[in-house]
């Protein structure tokens, strides 16, 4: 079982200045959408332990969501040096995933 979306942990400030490479996955637990695409997403993640990944739990008045203009869950928001390089929303396979995350 993948862990829960949490409440924020980090700002856009310190997102922007982290080094390396991060993917923010904004979704909730609640959302079927989420679960739906929950084992692809941690299918392709357990292939790349080294790549930090942080499940923010969105909504209405989020900050971290609202900067990076999230609409539909779950959007995974691929960083490179605090670089946004690539983005998906809702999923559709393990591939569309793994593509991304090669990015990074």
């Amino acid at each position: 079982m993948s862990s829960p979306y949490a409440a924020e942990s980090v700002t856009r400030d310190q997102v922007d200045v982290r080094p390396g490479a991060l993917v923010i996955q904004f979704g909730t637990n609640w959302c079927g959408w989420c679960r739906a695409t929950d084992p692809d997403i941690e299918r392709v993640f357990s292939t790349r332990p080294e790549i930090e990944r942080l499940k923010v739990e969105d909504g209405s008045g989020r900050p971290l969501g609202r900067s990076f203009r999230v609409k539909l869950w779950p959007t995974l928001v691929f960083l490179k040096d605090g670089h946004e390089v690539a983005r998906i929303t809702r999923p559709q396979s393990a591939e569309v995933i793994a593509e991304a995350l090669a990015r990074v």
